[in-house]
């Protein structure tokens, strides 16, 4: 079992965000130091708590000061995009990347942006603009053929290459045909997931959910595995955790309940997958109330806290329930004080870690 780290990000609403971005950029060369295998930032244009909406902004400045560690888009919500620019976009940080990077794809899930593109959830349209959309990113990166594209989702002309004088579309991306694909998944049943699974995508599981959400997810790249005749690889499945570890599990819980971690959830999640009707998703129990629904309870059924042998223990215990897993992704908030965060990235990789090398 690997491990990497998942940042949405999260700061306050308030934050200076040029801070923000040194802060998220230097926690990403220290875990490169640390040895994480990969890093994934996600994009939202109008979430004040997660705010980059950039993703390959942060991923292009963080490649030349790291040297190992892989960079992905944790996701770039194709609705917020025309697929040609997405499209060169993509491909151009790939090939700054030179392998170093994932492209996580998703259909988006914040109500602002939805309504800053013009997309109502109910009508599904931006599932189907997003499969419609990287189909035809994958087309434009394999053979792009020129024309007039246009739909109810974007509109634009491919021209006829000129080669006299290198005119036409040249963009390619360092990986090919294509970097590593990874889509994430919420809910259960996830049709998303389901395209993991026909495709050999990159599946990965959302940190607020417990295992029998996590059940189904896996049960959902299966069905779309099977679909398209093909077996599913436990190896790829990447399932986000909030994890905090100190030198004792009392010490941990005191510095989550009275810390950064808690904070996050009282004064975000919370009342986001309240207002979204998604607080069930978070629950072992779905008949619980959603006033149960505490830092306390994600922290006794969700969250991984503890020292390094309870912190082991729990994500041993979380990887058997599950049947297996290939990547455990850490979740990353804006820690104070810096040093307590450090302290447990850096236990989390060198002591707990060395304890599940037998997973696979």
């Amino acid at each position: 079992m690997e491990l990497g780290f998942f940042t949405m990000p999260l700061h306050p609403p308030g934050s200076d965000f040029a801070q923000t971005v040194e802060d998220d950029i230097e926690q990403l060369v220290k875990l490169d130091e640390l040895g994480y295998k990969e890093a994934w930032i996600g994009e939202h244009f109008t979430a004040e708590w997660e705010n980059i909406p950039a993703p390959d902004l942060i991923i292009a400045a963080a490649l030349p000061i790291t040297r190992q560690i892989k960079f992905g888009t944790g996701v770039s919500c194709m609705p917020n995009h025309n697929p040609f620019l997405i499209a060169h976009r993509i491909a151009q940080l790939d090939q700054m990347a030179k392998g170093r990077f994932y492209w996580g794809v998703g259909s988006g899930g914040f109500p602002g942006d939805f309504t800053v593109f013009g997309f109502d959830p109910k009508t599904g349209d931006h599932r189907t603009m997003s499969r419609e959309a990287l189909e035809l990113v994958l087309e434009i990166w394999s053979d792009p053929k020129p024309g007039h594209y246009k739909n109810e989702f974007w509109d634009f002309v491919i021209p006829e290459p000129e080669d006299d004088i290198g005119l036409g579309i040249h963009m390619r991306p360092y990986q090919l045909p294509h970097p590593p694909i990874g889509v994430a998944g919420v809910s259960r049943s996830s049709d998303t997931l389901v395209l993991a699974g026909e495709r050999g995508y990159i599946p990965m599981s959302i940190n607020i959910v417990p295992s029998r959400v996590l059940k189904s997810h896996w049960e959902s790249v299966e069905e779309g595995a099977a679909s398209a005749s093909v077996s599913a690889d436990r190896s790829l499945w990447r399932v986000a955790r909030d994890v905090y570890v100190a030198d004792s599990t009392e010490q941990a819980r005191d510095e989550v309940l009275n810390g950064t971690l808690a904070r996050d959830f009282h004064g975000y999640f919370q009342t986001l997958l309240s207002k979204s009707r998604l607080l069930d998703l978070t629950k072992v129990d779905p008949e619980m109330p959603d006033s149960a629904v505490t830092a306390e309870y994600m922290m006794d059924n969700v969250w991984i806290v503890g020292d390094p042998d309870e912190v082991a223990g729990q994500i041993r215990d979380l990887h058997e329930e599950l049947g297996g897993f290939g990547t455990l992704l850490a979740m990353g908030h804006e820690w104070q004080p810096k040093e307590q965060w450090t302290h447990s990235m850096t236990l989390l990789a060198e002591e707990v870690m060395p304890r599940l090398t037998d997973l696979n």
